[in-house]
């Protein structure tokens, strides 16, 4: 059944990690390796890559031009879930209006195996006869925005690709002159000139830092960080004569022109700034300087030696220089970005290039009037948690309520009876429906191993907190399931709130319903202890594969019917998943939660840290010969000593309404009968479960009260 499951998703995944050349990703002649006629269909012809960021001519048949061709990763790194980007090729046509997009190669494991790439395809397009600078917001639209409908189950890479896609169009469009910025009024400097030492020029803003580690590019931690760069404007008096000492300074402000601007940089580290390969003539591959919407690299020419720098207190650095920015465009008022460009090692130790993005902004006492006021676009997760704010709240109040009331669980308990306990069994059955039906069918944020692997490889190569905000409802739902498997272990979400389990546990109160009570049971304990160790073979697989690949991990992460149930509906699986759920769901109408004991890797992974929990449920010294709690155990989680397998508990409260129950708990029915046949009083239980005897109440009274007892 697993084979039949996972061959289907395999034969349809073509653009998954394809193949591309590299004459198709750097090479001069764009459209001889890529189909650019599909993204620009009046033209006939196209010219060699040209420009910075790089594009395409297109031509119509009499060599009018027609449009523009680009490659997004000519233009953007912008990573998607998996931490790489989605290489997207677009057209564009003279008038800015986008007349094509196709991806060329994606690595999203949840467009593998689960949602279909046909979702991918739909999604982008919509972006077909939009203006390219247009804002282009997913989810609803608004305030001169437009909104797109997001890939369901795959937010954020929806988001990722939007933003290839905005970022491209937009970048190659103002480079041919069809979209053009509002001009920034120039920077004005004021007369401040004050000896600063490097301590108080870094307090105040104007010395930045970048630091890459080792472990990030997959470099040897041994020999320290990756690099450690500190860079900042030298232009205005203060930090052009604090830095480089008045004389420096004031050769270098002769030799600057107008517009040119100079920038210092110094580094420590494995690397150079400056790049491997730079020769006379070229260009630093490293180091670029970018102010939206413009990009600055650097040619040997717009590069000084810097050899000394004044402050005493300057790190330690092992290289050093001055860049030119030669641009009447570059303005020092408005803040800007040095961009430093990394080879670092994938997961499989092939090389893959990326960047890291340091902001700068001038401090605004050295401005006359200050800082300029600065509108920048609200970031995607932001629009995205506005845009739910409500059920955001709906959500968060769910989880509150679940933990308090858990918190609670000493009164709820001594409140109970073994037959009657409605202030634990009916707020459980309210929380599984909405767990079940808002958080799992509606909300669509079932927590999965998936997220549990694609942390990993973040924590392994890069974290990026703005990735995982991005789907606020899993990203709160991890808080409150870390928080609360340390504090309690992971029964209380598995048990209380977890959607698929709570779509077994109402199955099981259906089976119950239809008159399938007499058939329900659970499988004989010691089967069930073999069986157990199952999920936590599982997960460790998951994990291991993860770890060599992805692609194969997401398909085996099949396992979880999670997917299927609730991110992309059983109507839209082949039959091998019908059959898996239904299997599932079937077997819960007669016994408690079958996957959750005995496949869940999710559950395996929660249970682990859930060793290490502060607070685990009360046991007396008859437990060890008393089996009244075990029989009555759903999860199979009571040994034959009494003792409870806090990993294996789904916290149902059930033995701990017995611990207080003096008609249900056998010590304390026992004592009950002896002092009923005595005519001794019957006094509240105490928190070790047992009656409270007089001598410790009668120590409780004031002395009054005692000679009256």
């Amino acid at each position: 059944m697993l084979l039949a499951m996972l061959a289907p998703p395999i034969a349809a995944a073509n653009i998954y990690d394809a193949e591309l050349s590299s004459e198709l990703l750097h090479g001069a002649d764009l459209c001889a390796h890529a189909a650019c006629r599909d993204v620009m269909p009046q033209a006939q012809r196209f010219s060699q890559r040209m420009g910075s960021p790089r594009y395409v001519q297109a031509l119509d048949a009499g060599g009018k031009l027609v449009g523009y061709v680009f490659l997004s990763t000519d233009v953007v790194d912008i990573p998607a879930y998996s931490g790489k980007p989605v290489i997207t090729l677009i057209g564009m046509d003279t008038a800015g209006i986008i007349t094509g997009v196709r991806v060329i190669k994606h690595s999203e494991p949840i467009l593998l195996a689960g949602i279909p790439e046909s979702a991918l395809l739909k999604f982008i397009g919509q972006y077909v006869g939009l203006r390219g600078d247009a804002r282009l917001e997913i989810g609803r639209g608004g305030d001169g925005s437009v909104g797109l409908d997001a890939i369901s189950g795959a937010t954020v890479t929806a988001i990722a690709e939007n933003q290839v896609i905005s970022r491209s169009a937009y970048e190659i469009g103002r480079q041919v002159g069809i979209f053009t910025a509002a001009a920034r009024p120039p920077a004005r400097f004021t007369p401040l000139d004050e000896r600063l030492n490097w301590g108080k020029l870094a307090d105040e803003g104007s010395v930045g830092r970048l630091t890459i580690t080792a472990r990030e590019v997959g470099a040897d931690s041994a020999r320290g960080d990756y690099i450690d760069l500190y860079f900042g404007y030298l232009n205005t008096p203060t930090l052009g004569n604090s830095l480089l000492g008045e004389d420096n300074y004031q050769r270098l402000m002769r030799d600057l022109k107008p517009d040119e601007h100079a920038i210092f940089v110094i580094a420590s580290g494995q690397t150079s700034f400056k790049g491997s390969g730079f020769v006379r003539g070229g260009i630093y591959d490293r180091i670029q300087v970018r102010q939206d919407p413009e990009t600055y690299t650097f040619r040997d020419t717009d590069y000084l030696n810097l050899y000394h720098l004044q402050p005493g207190d300057v790190p330690q650095y092992r290289e050093s220089g001055i860049f030119i920015v030669r641009s009447k465009h570059f303005n020092p008022a408005w803040p800007w970005t040095l961009t430093l460009l990394i080879n670092q090692l994938d997961a499989k130790g092939a090389k893959t290039f990326t960047h890291y993005d340091q902001t700068y902004w001038l401090p605004a006492r050295y401005l006359e009037g200050g800082h300029p006021k600065v509108v920048t676009a609200r970031p995607a997760w932001q629009n995205i948690w506005l845009d739910r704010i409500a059920q955001i709240g709906f959500f968060v109040a769910t989880l509150l309520f679940t933990a308090i009331w858990y918190a609670r669980r000493d009164r709820l308990v001594r409140a109970s009876t073994r037959k009657h306990k409605p202030l634990i069994s009916w707020p459980r059955l309210v929380l599984w429906i909405i767990s079940a039906g808002f958080i799992g069918f509606y909300l669509k944020a079932q927590p999965s191993i998936t997220q549990i692997m694609t942390w990993l490889h973040s924590l392994i190569h890069q974290w990026r907190w703005e990735l995982f905000l991005s789907d606020p409802f899993i990203f709160l739902f991890w808080w409150f399931i870390i928080i609360t498997v340390l504090i309690w272990g992971r029964g209380l979400f598995c048990g209380w709130l977890c959607p698929f389990g709570s779509l077994q546990h109402l199955m099981l109160k259906l089976g119950s319903a239809i008159g399938l009570k007499r058939w329900q049971k659970l499988l004989p304990k010691p089967l069930h202890d073999k069986l157990r160790w199952l999920k936590y073979a599982i997960f460790f697989g998951l994990i291991g594969v993860s770890l060599f690949s992805m692609e194969t991990a997401e398909h085996l992460a099949e396992i979880e019917p999670f997917k299927t149930t609730f991110l992309v509906g059983v109507w839209n699986r082949s039959w091998p998943f019908w059959l898996f759920i239904g299997a599932i769901l079937g077997l819960s109408l007669f016994s408690e939660r079958p996957y959750c004991k005995y496949l869940c890797p999710m559950g395996a992974g929660l249970a682990l840290p859930g060793k290490f929990r502060l607070f685990g449920l009360k046991r007396k010294a008859e437990c060890t010969s008393c089996h009244a709690c075990a029989a009555g155990c759903g999860s199979h989680a009571i040994d034959s000593q009494g003792k409870i397998d806090q990993m294996e508990c789904m916290l149902c409260l059930d033995c701990m309404v017995m611990y207080y129950d003096d008609h249900a708990c056998p010590p304390l029915v026992k004592e009950r009968k002896r002092r009923a046949a005595k005519g001794e009083a019957l006094t509240r239980i105490g928190a070790d479960g047992y009656f409270l005897t007089l001598d410790s109440l009668r120590s409780t009274l004031p002395s009054q009260g005692k000679e009256d007892a």
